[in-house]
């Protein structure tokens, strides 16, 4: 289960691959669950005629989604990483998954644990073309007792049991499970589809297009 990625700090960068302004304060580029990072969705109002709302916004939120019933965000530790296969009934997630709340978190790589040496190596994965990635996700709207509104985010994830590079990380005997790597051409897509397609996006993303390199400690990424 990927809990740890690189977010893109780059304005520059952010708004010219994802077509979203970034919001003011995009957070860390270090992000773990709990941390405050950024995602983008569809705007609310896109469905309106307006032209001028834009086809995508970027907001800030929580990695670790909190559904509207929760009592306290710290759930988020919980509910970063969603199954497909399972999240349309699974109580955390049915209700962004039944609402089409789709989103596309930016990142720059993910880090997941290599144990074929028999100790976990953090491995930092990214795009071999050196683009950022934009990960598949569901967001969520909750409403604190005090009133505060935070919206927050979790990565879905499939089967990576057969795929020649993600099959390398977690423990031995553990499913195997990677996240959903968009291909950019389907950014609108995703975030527009209606919700019998949802699955039609869940497809590994091609190994020859990932590089994976052990992460440097100095850098304070892992």
């Amino acid at each position: 289960m990927c809990s740890h990625y690189e977010a893109v700090k780059d304005r520059e960068r952010y708004q010219g691959h994802f077509g979203a302004e970034p919001p003011a304060d995009t957070g860390k580029a270090d992000v773990w669950p709990l941390y405050a990072a950024s995602f983008i969705r569809q705007p609310r109002e896109a469905d309106a005629g307006d032209e001028a709302v834009p086809a995508r916004e970027a907001l800030p939120g929580q990695f670790g989604l909190v559904p509207h019933w929760a009592d306290d965000a710290a759930i988020g530790r919980r509910t970063y990483n969603a199954r497909s296969e399972t999240a349309a009934s699974k109580p955390s997630f049915r209700d962004a998954w039944r609402q089409a709340q789709r989103c596309i978190i930016p990142v720059e790589a993910f880090f997941e644990p290599d144990w074929r040496s028999g100790k976990a190596v953090p491995t930092r994965i990214a795009r071999l073309d050196g683009k950022p990635a934009g990960l598949a996700g569901l967001w969520s709207r909750w409403k604190s007792p005090t009133g505060n509104v935070l919206h927050s985010f979790a990565m879905l994830t499939i089967n990576a049991d057969a795929h020649p590079l993600m099959k390398q990380f977690h423990k031995p005997g553990d499913e195997k499970r990677m996240v959903v790597v968009l291909p950019d051409a389907a950014y609108t897509d995703w975030l527009t589809a209606p919700v019998r397609e949802t699955m039609d996006f869940m497809h590994p993303y091609p190994a020859d297009q990932l590089t994976a390199m052990a992460a440097s400690r100095q850098k304070g990424l892992v």
